[in-house]
C-alpha cells in the first residue's frame, strides 16, 4: 500500500505538491513537466547534517550534482550548508556559480582527458583521482597540494547491478594493492595533503553497510598511513544513501547509518593513527530524489496484447525504467483512491519498446486527458534526458509552499537547431 506523504498531500482527492495543485502546475506550465519541492529538498539537507555532524562533528557533506544539476536546486543545497560532487569540468563551474569556493569541492571523475585534470587543477579544486594513470598524467601538468585517489574496496551493494561501483566489474577506483604505489607517487611528486574516497554503490537502504564500508576504507586508509607515514585531512566515505521506490519498501535508517560511520572513524582513526581527518560523504539521490515528480498526460489508450496507455513523456526524459528496469511509483490525479483498477503499461512517445514507464501496473481506469504523477523523479531524471526522437526536454518548476517558479524553460526546436551548423554548400 502507497501511503501520500508529504510534500504530497491528498485534498479531496486531487493531488497536491507543498501547496500547488499538480492540476494547475500542468495547465500552467504544460507537460511533461518537472516539479520540486523546495522544502522537502531543504529537510533531507539538514537531516542529513544532522545526523552526522551529532555524531562526528568534523563532518564536511558535498551534494552529487550528477543527481541533479539545476542551477535553482544547487542554490537551494549550497545555502543549507554543503558544497559540491563534480563529476567533469561544467559541474565544477556550476558549483562555482552556486557560491562554492573551490576548496568546498572534490573533483571525482572518471577517465578524463588531460586538458579536464588541467581545469580542475587551474580552478583550485581538490583532486580525487581515479587510477595511477591519472596521477602520472597529472605529474606532466603540475601536481596539486591536495591528492585524494578513489579506492576499489571489492565490496559493494545495491539491488540495480548498473549501480554497483565497485567489485570485479567496476570501472571506478583503483584497487587495494595498488593504493600505496598511487599515494608514493603523489607524495614524491610534491603534494603533501591527502585524502582517500570510496564510492561502492547507489541506493542502499541496510543502514549497516555503510559502518562495514567505512571500516574497511579506513584500513585501507591505515595501510597506507604505515607505509608511507602520511595522515588524512578527508576520508570520503561516498554516497549510497538510498531512498524506497516501491510500496512496502523499508526506509533508511539515517540516524543508524549516520552513527555506525562515525563510531568506525571514533574507533579505527586513533587506532591507525590516521590524523584528525574531516568525515566527507557526497549524497545526491537522497537530496533530492523524493522532493521530485514528473507530470505527465494521458494521449491516447491502446488496447493489444495488453492495455496501453500512451503519455506525453518517456524515456527521453525518464531514462531509468528503460535503462534499469527501475520501478517508479505513479498515481492518477483525481483518481488517488480507486477499487476499480485495470492492469496497464504506461508508455512513451519514444520509437523504442523500451520506452515503457511501467509494466503490468495496476492503475484506475484511465481516460483521454488524465494527469499522471510519476514519483521519485527528482534524482537521475532530467539530469540523464536526452533529444532522442528530436524530442524537446521538459520544463522544470521548483515549488515552496503555494508559489511555484520556472526553473528552466522548456526546449523547443529553435534550441535545438540553434546548435547546429549548416555548411554554405548545404544551404
Amino acid at each position: 500500500m502507497f501511503t501520500i506523504q508529504y510534500p504530497l498531500s491528498d485534498r479531496k482527492g486531487k493531488l497536491f505538491i507543498e501547496d500547488v495543485a499538480v492540476d494547475m502546475l500542468a495547465k500552467e506550465f504544460k507537460t511533461p513537466l518537472y516539479v520540486y519541492s523546495e522544502s522537502h529538498i531543504r529537510k533531507r539537507c539538514r537531516d542529513i547534517i544532522g545526523a552526522f555532524s551529532k555524531h562526528y562533528p568534523r563532518f564536511l557533506p558535498r551534494y552529487a550534482i550528477k543527481a541533479n544539476n539545476n542551477p535553482a536546486l544547487l542554490r537551494v543545497i549550497r545555502s543549507e550548508g554543503f558544497g559540491f560532487d563534480a563529476s567533469g569540468p561544467h559541474e565544477i563551474e556550476l558549483s562555482l556559480a552556486a557560491g562554492a569556493h573551490p576548496s568546498d569541492i572534490i573533483y571525482s571523475g572518471n577517465n578524463h582527458r588531460n586538458e579536464e585534470l588541467q581545469f580542475g587543477l587551474d580552478k583550485g579544486v581538490l583532486m580525487n583521482l581515479d587510477d595511477l594513470d591519472q596521477i602520472e598524467r597529472l605529474k606532466k601538468l603540475g601536481v596539486p597540494d591536495f591528492v585524494s585517489f578513489r579506492i576499489n574496496p571489492m565490496i559493494a551493494a545495491g539491488d540495480i547491478k548498473g549501480l554497483v561501483f565497485a567489485g570485479a566489474d567496476a570501472k571506478f577506483g583503483i584497487l587495494e594493492d595498488k593504493a600505496v604505489e598511487a599515494y608514493g607517487i603523489a607524495k614524491e611528486a610534491g603534494a603533501r595533503r591527502f585524502g582517500i574516497h570510496m564510492m561502492t554503490g547507489s541506493c542502499v537502504l541496510d543502514s549497516a553497510y555503510f559502518a562495514a564500508a567505512t571500516e574497511k576504507l579506513l584500513m585501507i586508509a591505515g595501510a597506507i598511513r604505515k607505509k608511507l607515514g602520511i595522515t588524512f585531512e578527508v576520508i570520503d566515505v561516498g554516497g549510497g544513501l538510498g531512498v524506497t521506490y516501491r510500496p512496502g519498501e523499508k526506509d533508511l535508517e539515517l540516524e543508524a547509518a549516520a552513527r555506525g560511520v562515525a563510531e568506525a572513524f571514533s574507533r579505527l582513526v586513533p587506532e591507525l593513527e590516521l590524523g584528525n581527518p574531516h568525515l566527507m560523504i557526497e549524497p545526491g539521490r537522497y537530496i533530492v530524489c523524493e522532493a521530485g515528480f514528473l507530470l505527465t498526460r494521458v494521449h491516447s489508450i491502446k488496447q493489444a496484447q495488453k492495455r496501453f496507455v500512451g503519455v506525453d513523456a518517456g524515456m527521453h526524459c525518464l531514462l531509468r525504467p528503460a535503462l534499469y528496469d527501475a520501478y517508479h511509483h505513479i498515481v492518477v490525479d483525481g483518481k488517488l483512491a480507486f477499487r476499480d483498477g485495470e492492469k496497464v503499461n504506461v508508455v512513451g512517445p519514444v520509437c523504442e519498446n523500451t520506452d515503457q514507464l511501467a509494466k503490468d501496473r495496476e492503475l484506475p481506469r484511465i481516460g483521454h486527458g488524465d494527469l499522471l504523477a510519476i514519483f521519485n523523479a527528482g534524482a537521475y531524471g532530467f539530469s540523464m534526458g536526452s533529444n532522442y526522437n528530436t524530442r524537446e526536454m521538459p520544463a522544470e518548476v521548483l515549488v515552496h509552499g503555494a508559489v511555484a517558479d520556472l526553473i528552466r524553460k522548456r526546449e523547443s526546436l529553435s534550441d535545438f537547431q540553434a546548435m547546429t551548423v549548416m555548411p554554405a554548400r548545404l544551404q
